[in-house]
C-alpha cells in the first residue's frame, strides 16, 4: 500500500508536467512567427501590401491578392471574385479611391501543408472624417504558381 501512495504522488506532479509540455509544442507547431517561417513572412509581405494598393485607389491590383476560385463568405452564403469585388466598389470605395484607408494587425499565420495556410487577423477602416471601423479575418490561403493567394475570406 505504502508503494501505491508514492507512485500516485509521483505521478500528478509528471502527468501535470506532461500536459504542459504538450500544450507548448503543440502550439508552437500550430501557430507560426513570421520572422522563422519564410512562408509566414511572405503572407504578410503580401497582406500589407494589399493594404498599400487599397489606400492608394488600386482595387483590381488589391483584389490580385485573391485566387481566382476564392470564394468569400457572405450574409447570403458563399460568393465568388465577382460578388466580392462588387461588395468592395459598392460598399468601400468612392470612384476609384476608398472611402477609408485600410490597415491589419495581430496577424497569425498558422500552416495548413506545405501549400495551404490559415491567416487570422483584425482589420481597421480609418480616415477621411467617418467613424473608424474594425472587424476581425479568417483567411484560408493557396501557395499558387504567382505567390500566396487568398482561397477563402471570412471577415466580420
Amino acid at each position: 500500500m505504502n508503494n501505491f501512495k508514492k507512485t500516485k504522488q509521483h505521478t500528478f506532479p509528471f502527468l501535470v508536467l506532461l500536459l504542459f509540455f504538450f500544450t507548448f509544442v503543440m502550439k508552437a507547431e500550430g501557430e507560426t512567427q513570421p520572422g522563422k517561417d519564410p512562408a509566414a513572412k511572405e503572407i504578410i509581405r503580401v497582406m500589407n501590401n494589399s493594404a498599400k494598393e487599397w489606400n492608394e485607389g488600386k482595387l483590381d491590383a488589391f483584389m490580385d491578392l485573391y485566387d481566382p476560385t476564392a470564394t468569400m463568405m457572405m450574409p447570403t452564403g458563399p460568393a465568388g471574385m465577382s460578388g466580392i469585388k462588387d461588395l468592395y466598389q459598392k460598399k468601400y470605395f468612392k470612384g476609384k479611391m476608398p472611402k477609408q484607408n485600410l490597415r491589419y494587425s495581430d496577424l497569425k499565420v498558422r500552416s495548413l501543408g506545405n501549400d495551404y495556410a490559415l491567416v487570422t487577423g483584425a482589420f481597421t477602416l480609418y480616415g477621411n472624417n467617418l467613424p473608424e471601423r474594425s472587424g476581425r479575418y479568417s483567411l484560408v490561403m493557396i501557395h499558387a504558381k504567382n505567390g500566396w493567394k487568398i482561397l477563402h475570406d471570412h471577415s466580420s
